[in-house]
């Protein structure tokens, strides 16, 4: 009777062993396969998120290599670098939101007690301006042309400008 009990134990814990292992190999099988398809999903939403970044920088001073080559011309007191152009155009049209009726280069008068400033600023081309502007409740988007002048001041005149309706 022992040796029958030893051999029972025996078959079991081999058994208990075999479908151990199997049930260990099938998740770690499982599981490659899983980590597999979960980074390919990453890697094409990776890749899509990048592709609409590019579209979206389409209109853009810094995709722009026409609009880069128009300040890199061969005069040399023309030359002005871009990257540092940016943000010293955007930096001088939000000065003017100090303005105690309201950034000027917004196109719209005050309407209310509050007035209207430029909240952001996106530089399409060597030329354009798109910028987003309100007083609090009311917004609106306007289009400006800047200039860069021979003593490197920049000049603003609004184009186009709209408010949305409450």
């Amino acid at each position: 009777m022992k040796n029958s009990l030893f051999l029972y134990l025996t078959i079991l814990a081999v058994l208990s062993t075999v479908f151990t292992y199997m049930f260990l190999s099938k998740q770690v099988v499982f599981e490659q396969t899983r980590y597999e398809k979960t980074t390919k999903k990453l890697r094409d939403s990776l890749s899509l998120v990048s592709n609409q970044l590019v579209d979206a920088n389409y209109f853009s001073l810094e995709k722009n290599e026409n609009a880069q080559n128009y300040f890199d011309t061969t005069s040399a007191n023309k030359t002005i670098q871009y990257e540092k152009l940016i943000p010293f155009v955007t930096e001088k049209l939000l000065d003017l939101n100090a303005n105690p009726k309201g950034n000027p280069y917004t196109g719209q008068d005050q309407i209310s007690t509050n007035k209207f400033i430029i909240n952001k600023v996106k530089i399409l081309n060597h030329r354009w301006i798109i910028a987003d502007y309100s007083d609090g409740e009311i917004w609106g988007e306007v289009l400006l042309k800047y200039f860069v002048n021979e003593d490197k001041s920049i000049s603003f005149e609004v184009n186009q400008s709209l408010l949305y309706q409450k």
